[in-house]
């Protein structure tokens, strides 16, 4: 989520005495700090920022500052141990509660995250990113309704944020409204072109439609604008895999796992390749692990439930089946119900 960044003031020093003042040199740790960030020197920052802590431990600049090291490094328990920390210093330092809640988010802690957004909102009601992070919780929790109703919020603050539109369509995307995707879509192209996830997103559409083709000639393009992103190039082997390619809807599944081993969509997807080439052991494997990981993934449990099916193990493929059913998947035929107690 875009709405973490370090925490950068303008520093105006005055040499007041022979020996600096402790704000004074409060002040030169974190101006070097940040210049050491700049350099994306994060060890000599680190320590500018502790040598800070050892003057003022709650310092909340620093502490606050140490956090987002943390988060870019993908250590998020430590990082939301300085954002608390940062908190309990000062219960009205906002920066640390907007990167708490990305932290949150990171964590799948949604609850905290939307108790975060609500103390930014009573502060900053009128903060479009306030509302686009509101949004992305929502989205995590399927709360579509109060999701686009964020969005909507954030638009209105804000109708040239390309990533807004992006995210409300894709929100419509998992409400199944495609047209009404495809419009937010459109008007994103509109204002940036240049963002690889209109084309990614409007290649699920295409997809969900059928139309294979299409889905990959888009995920293409976004592949293009930015041809390391993992989610692209596990969405392209996706594709492939639809379009009864497998081996080599595989290998970009594969190639995306190395680039993001966290990614739980891309287990699903080597889980679906091997539901389809007749390996259900592996394929239970491989779709419990992407559940285990996130369970908003979708349609993991439809894909789990198949794969248990296709084993002889009824009962769980039933489980799984009404736990898709309840995610909204809409691919439960009633004659697989019907093959339920």
């Amino acid at each position: 989520m875009p709405f973490h960044s370090i925490v950068k003031i303008a520093l105006f020093l005055v040499l007041v005495s022979c020996t600096p003042s402790t704000e004074v040199r409060l002040q030169q740790f974190l101006l070097k700090g940040n210049g050491a960030l700049k350099e994306q020197n994060t060890v000599e920052a680190t320590r500018y920022f502790k040598e800070a802590l050892r003057l003022d431990p709650c310092y909340v600049e620093a502490l606050n500052n140490l956090g987002t090291i943390a988060f870019q490094s993908r250590n998020w328990e430590e990082a939301l141990g300085y954002y608390d920390k940062a908190i309990e210093c000062n219960a009205d330092y906002l920066p640390a509660y907007f990167n708490r809640v990305n932290t949150y988010y990171e964590l799948k802690q949604y609850y905290n995250a939307r108790k975060d957004i609500q103390r930014i909102k009573k502060s900053k009601p009128d903060t479009a990113i306030v509302h686009f992070a509101e949004g992305l919780v929502a989205t995590k929790v399927r709360d579509y309704d109060a999701a686009l109703s964020a969005f909507d919020k954030a638009i209105a603050l804000d109708s040239t944020n390309a990533e807004f539109l992006v995210n409300r369509g894709t929100v419509n995307y998992y409400r199944r409204q495609y047209d009404e995707a495809e419009a937010d879509l459109r008007k994103a192209e509109r204002i940036n072109p240049a963002e690889g996830n209109i084309y990614n997103t409007r290649s699920m559409i295409a997809v969900q439609r059928g139309d294979h083709a299409t889905a990959y000639a888009e995920i293409e393009k976004a592949l293009r604008i930015d041809p390391d992103q993992p989610y692209f190039v596990n969405n392209r082997g996706f594709i492939l895999l639809m379009q009864s390619k497998l081996p080599e809807g595989l290998t970009e599944i594969d190639r995306s796992i190395l680039m993001d081993p966290d990614n739980g969509w891309a287990y699903r997807n080597k889980g679906v390749y091997y539901l389809l080439n007749g390996d259900y052991g592996r394929a239970v494997k491989l779709l419990r692990q992407a559940a285990d990981m996130d369970s908003f993934i979708e349609r993991v449990h439809f894909y789990l439930g198949m794969a248990y099916l296709k084993s002889g193990q009824q009962k769980e493929a039933c489980e799984q089946f009404e736990l898709s059913d309840k995610a909204g998947d809409q691919m439960v035929t009633s004659a697989l119900m019907k093959a339920c107690p």
